[in-house]
């Protein structure tokens, strides 16, 4: 019989901490991001080694059912997303190939490269959302 209670017990431990660490406390925050999906966001604007560059008026991302699709301001483009706790992993974009001005397209490539970076960190509130990626690079986005 003790060895059947000790048993429990250190499974009821082990699930209680496993509950913490994957964020199932009401306080924690880890793994935790806004609602991302479903939301047309418009973006503000790309951050890369510290310059930041406001978006042209038709930028904008949408992700739903593990796919990412939207503007980069002048060349549409679409692919696969994924979406672990707080982390956004968009890879393998598709996009169009119009040509558009020098301002446009250096903020496209800007945007791109920072979107397929590897993993962005989600964080934001209040309709406001920045995807953050390993080396300090942002995207700011607005919920519409």
């Amino acid at each position: 019989m003790r060895r059947t209670t000790l048993a429990r017990v250190v499974a009821a431990a082990l699930i209680a901490l496993l509950a913490v660490a994957c964020g199932g406390g009401r306080g924690g925050t880890v793994g935790t991001a806004p609602a991302v999906t479903g939301i047309d966001w418009t973006v503000d604007s790309v951050t890369v080694d510290g310059a930041t560059q406001r978006a042209p008026a038709h930028a904008h991302l949408k992700i739903e059912d593990g796919r990412a699709a939207g503007s980069l301001g002048c060349n549409q483009f679409s692919g696969p997303a994924e979406i672990t706790g707080d982390q956004l992993r968009l890879s393998h974009l598709r996009t169009t190939r119009m040509a558009c001005d020098n301002a446009r397209m250096t903020f496209e490539r800007a945007l791109s490269r920072t979107l397929t970076s590897g993993p962005l960190t989600i964080t934001g509130e209040g309709g406001k959302l920045t995807l953050t990626a390993t080396g300090g690079d942002r995207v700011q986005l607005s919920g519409t």
